[in-house]
């Protein structure tokens, strides 16, 4: 296996990618149409401290992502956050694609609303094949916006650059946001048999006794169950039902809970260690958290 490359600014990022030297040394855009990428880079494993924007347009090929008869077919965004390892392929950055990526460095926002808030574009954590797919419509919005990023750091950069850049910026990850809720709306039939997979997986996890060597069910285990990362399974619940993959996961339990104490003499101590809690305090206080009262006050009131 090849030995990981990091890169660590724009300028590194350029170099890597032979484009000269940087117009603004916390972001740029690169216009795929034209490029041609060193093939020595080919199959290559790199890790950006950078976050990255890429759109393909559908037209040169990107078919895939996850992409199923419920999506437009206009051209694909995906996104990296910094630290995330990316393998170059062939088609990563074509010569015949009318596509872009927009990279930026951490610090570019670190001191603005949108670097306070960058966590709540959890879509930057998706895997690619949990891609956003565009219509013509936001595929000429996203691109609009991405031009006017592009000439405002071609120009001299002022006093206004940077607020202007980012105000760009977090309005392109809004417009995003919106249209990932379209896809979550459009793909309603798919997703609902996504929870049922989702709670099949939860039941067979207690079936098979997993809880004995591996705890409570986490997020990340069940993402994993299904082919997807945690964060999308997260999202598509949230907008499915209003609770997200953790809430989800507590729910199960306690209702598991509600049934041990109802229908055994076990202790309270042995009913949590049987749903996977380390420590049975835990289990209280997540219990009283969410019914209100306390395990044996449930057990004596019911």
């Amino acid at each position: 296996m090849k030995d990981i490359i990091r890169i660590s600014s724009i300028s590194e990022a350029h170099e890597c990618l032979q484009l000269g030297k940087p117009k603004h040394p916390m972001i740029s855009l690169l216009w795929h149409k034209g490029y041609k990428m060193d093939k020595k880079h080919l199959n290559q494993p790199f890790s950006f401290d950078l976050y990255q924007i890429t759109f393909k347009d559908c037209a040169a090929g990107s078919i895939g992502y996850g992409r199923n008869s419920y999506d437009f077919q206009e051209g694909t965004i995906i996104f990296t956050s910094p630290g995330q390892i990316i393998t170059m392929k062939e088609d990563h950055h074509s010569d015949s694609s009318d596509g872009w990526s927009i990279f930026f460095h951490p610090d570019l926002i670190r001191k603005s609303e949108l670097g306070r808030n960058i966590e709540d574009y959890s879509f930057f954590s998706y895997d690619v094949n949990e891609a956003l797919h565009l219509s013509y419509d936001e595929k000429l919005t996203l691109i609009d916006l991405s031009q006017k990023i592009e000439n405002e750091y071609n120009q001299n950069i002022d006093k206004h650059s940077q607020n202007l850049i980012i105000s760009n910026l977090k309005l392109m990850l809004d417009y995003c946001n919106r249209y990932y809720d379209r896809q979550f709306f459009t793909r309603e039939n798919l997703n609902k048999d996504t929870i049922t997979k989702f709670e099949q997986t939860l039941k067979a996890y207690y079936n098979k006794e997993k809880e004995v060597d591996n705890g409570i069910p986490t997020v990340k285990y069940c993402g994993n169950a299904l082919n997807m990362s945690s964060n999308y399974l997260s999202d598509l619940l949230k907008k499915e039902t209003g609770k997200n993959a953790q809430e989800h996961i507590h729910a199960f339990v306690i209702n598991k809970a509600k049934t041990n104490l109802l229908n055994t003499t076990n202790t309270i101590s042995q009913i949590a260690y049987s749903l996977g809690f380390d420590y049975p305090q835990h289990f209280s206080k997540l219990f009283k958290k969410k019914t209100g009262m306390s395990p044996m006050e449930y057990r004596t009131m019911n």
